[in-house]
This record gives structure tokens, sequence and C-alpha cells, in this order.
């Protein structure tokens, strides 16, 4: 069995965070962003900040997307706010422990933080206007879970890049 090589990753840009940040907020507010099966892109990219960038994206940009999409779902103000607050604390919390695994191993963490979210979501719904979700709302958690994979190598590649290319060392 061939070693899978290690990369030593070049530090991320708070720009490139940001822009991550509005690309899945933009993908969240799609008209597509409500069928079941599309996950919620922002808690995905909130985990994998929180996860590899705990003390760059912590709880507070957490809430500030969360309180963007509640005015954006026109649901009652704070609802997707703590669960992305209390989905970025149990990322930041994990985070040592998930990057422990390998990437196909790290989807249950994932499965479990979505869904941990989404049913604070949808405990919110119920405690409030009584109304209870169905439960093809999870869905969306696993959708995600699956995407996890993808989302690691896509955001992780600008800081695989080498700064200096050079034929002779393997770094």
């Amino acid at each position: 069995m061939k070693p899978i090589p290690e990369h030593i990753l070049l530090p991320v840009s708070p720009v490139f965070i940001a822009i991550t940040l509005a690309v899945a907020f933009l993908l969240n507010i799609q008209p597509w962003g409500h069928w079941v099966g599309v996950p919620d892109f922002v808690a995905l990219v909130l985990v994998f900040w929180g996860i590899h960038q705990p003390r760059r994206v912590g709880m507070g940009i957490a809430f500030c997307m969360g309180l963007l999409m509640d005015v954006n779902d026109a649901t009652l103000l704070g609802e997707n706010a703590l669960a992305y607050v209390l989905l970025s604390y149990f990322a930041i919390t994990l985070h040592r422990r998930v990057l422990w695994f390998p990437l196909k191993k790290q989807v249950w963490y994932i499965l479990i933080l979505l869904l941990s979210s989404q049913l604070v979501q949808m405990f919110i719904q119920f405690i409030v206007s009584h109304r209870t979700s169905s439960w093809l709302y999870l869905i969306d958690s696993g959708v995600g879970a699956l995407l996890w994979p993808l989302v690691t190598m896509v955001l992780l590649a600008p800081q695989r890049r080498s700064v200096d290319t050079d034929l002779d060392r393997p770094l």
C-alpha cells in the first residue's frame, strides 16, 4: 500500500474565508436552496472553517451568518443563528479529533454535526409554532456529509500550492 503524502498547508487568507462564506450564502439563497436534498452550504462551510481554522472562524461569525440566513428565510430571528452557533461550537470543540481521522471517516462526524444543527432548528420551529417538519428535511444533512470530501478538497486547494516551485525539493 502506497503511503499518502502529507501536505504542508500555507496560511489561509482571511479574504478567502470571507469569499467562501459569501459564496455559501449565495448558494443558500438560490431558489433551489430549499429543496429536499440540497444541503445547507453555510452550515457546511462554517463546519469546515471551524474544524480547519478555529481561531479565525468562530461563533461570532456563525452568529452573523445565522442572522443573515434568518433574514433571508424570513424565519424566527435567531433560529438559524442559534443552530449555527451551536454547530460552530461543537465543530471547534471536536476539531482536533476530527482531523485525526481520514477524510472518509470524518464524514460521520460531519453527519452528526449537521444533523444536530437541523434538529435544533426543528425543535425551535416546534416550540414556537407547533409546526413539525418532515423527516425528509434531515436528508439535507446526509447530502452535506457526503459532500464533505469534495468541500475539503476544494477549500484546502489554495493552501496546498507551493510558494515557489522547485523541482529538487519535494515539499
